[in-house]
C-alpha cells in the first residue's frame, strides 16, 4: 500500500482529464454545426440550388476562394461532419478535376490530421498503458505494416472516414505513416470524385438528380477494391516469408 502523499507506481497514474479537451474540441464543433443545421448545407441538392452564385464567387475572388474551399473541408473533416464526398464533388465542380482533387487531398489530409493528433494526445498513450495483451498484439501487428493497412482503409470506399481518423491514433502509428497513407490512399477516390464534379454541369442542366451510386459505379468500386488489395501485398508477402522461414527452421511442423 502506498503512503499518503506518495507518487503511484509508473503506469497506475490515474487518467488526466484535461488531456480531452482536444477531442472536446471537436466534438463541441460537431454539436454546433448540428444544432445550427449547417450539414444540411453538404448536400447535391443545396450544390444544385446555388451553383450560379458559387461559380461567379469563385471567378470573381480567385485565391480567396481556393482558401475558403480549403478551410471549410477541414472544418468538415475535423468535426465529422456528413458530406466530404459533396465537398470533393463540388471542388472538381468548381474548379475543375485536376486543381480540385489537389485541393481534396491536401485538405483532407489536413483535416484528418488534426483528428489523429487530437486523439492520440487525448487517449493514445493512456491506451498504450493500459492496453491488455490482445490489444497489444493488435497494436504490433498493425505497426509492423502500418502503411500497407493505412492504404487499403483509405482506398476502400466501406469504412468511415472519421474512424479511420481515429483508428490509428489508438494503435499508436507515427504521425509521419498516418499522413503518407492519407494522402496516397484518398488521391485515386479523390479524382474520381472531382472529375465527377467537373462534368456535373451537364447534368444540373437536364434537371437530373445526383446521388454517390452515380459515383461509385461498380467499375469504380471493383477499380478501389483491387488498388486495396494491391496495397495488402506487402503484407502476405512478409507473413508467407515468415511462414516459409518456420517450415525451414522446423521441417516437421
Amino acid at each position: 500500500m502506498n503512503r499518503p502523499g506518495a507518487e503511484p507506481p509508473a503506469g497506475r497514474a490515474g487518467f488526466d482529464w484535461r488531456r480531452l479537451w482536444p477531442l472536446a474540441v471537436l466534438a463541441a464543433g460537431l454539436v454546433a454545426a448540428k444544432a445550427a443545421g449547417l450539414d444540411a448545407y453538404l448536400s447535391f441538392n443545396q450544390l444544385q440550388a446555388h451553383r450560379g452564385a458559387l461559380l461567379s464567387w469563385v471567378a470573381a475572388n480567385g485565391s480567396l476562394a481556393v482558401l475558403v474551399y480549403c478551410l471549410l473541408y477541414v472544418l468538415v473533416v475535423a468535426f465529422s461532419l456528413p458530406g466530404g464526398a459533396v465537398m470533393t464533388v463540388a471542388g472538381g465542380f468548381l474548379f475543375g478535376q485536376w486543381l480540385g482533387t489537389g485541393l481534396v487531398v491536401v485538405s483532407a489530409t489536413l483535416g484528418s490530421v488534426l483528428v489523429f493528433l487530437a486523439a492520440r494526445s487525448a487517449l493514445g498513450d493512456h491506451l498504450a498503458a493500459r492496453a491488455g495483451p490482445w490489444l497489444g498484439r493488435m497494436r504490433a501487428g498493425f505497426n509492423e505494416n502500418a502503411l500497407s493497412y493505412m492504404l487499403f482503409l483509405r482506398l476502400i470506399p466501406i469504412f468511415p472516414f472519421f474512424v479511420v481518423n481515429l483508428v490509428p491514433a489508438f494503435l499508436g502509428v507515427r504521425l509521419a505513416t498516418y499522413t503518407i497513407g492519407t494522402v496516397l490512399g484518398i488521391m485515386p477516390g479523390s479524382f474520381v470524385f472531382a472529375s465527377f464534379g467537373a462534368g456535373i454541369g451537364a447534368l444540373f442542366d437536364r434537371g437530373e438528380r445526383l446521388s454517390l451510386s452515380a459515383v461509385l459505379t461498380p467499375e469504380i468500386l471493383t477499380a478501389l477494391f483491387g488498388l486495396g488489395l494491391l496495397a495488402l501485398l506487402p503484407v502476405a508477402y512478409r507473413k508467407l516469408r515468415a511462414r516459409r522461414k518456420g517450415r525451414a527452421r522446423d521441417p516437421f511442423a
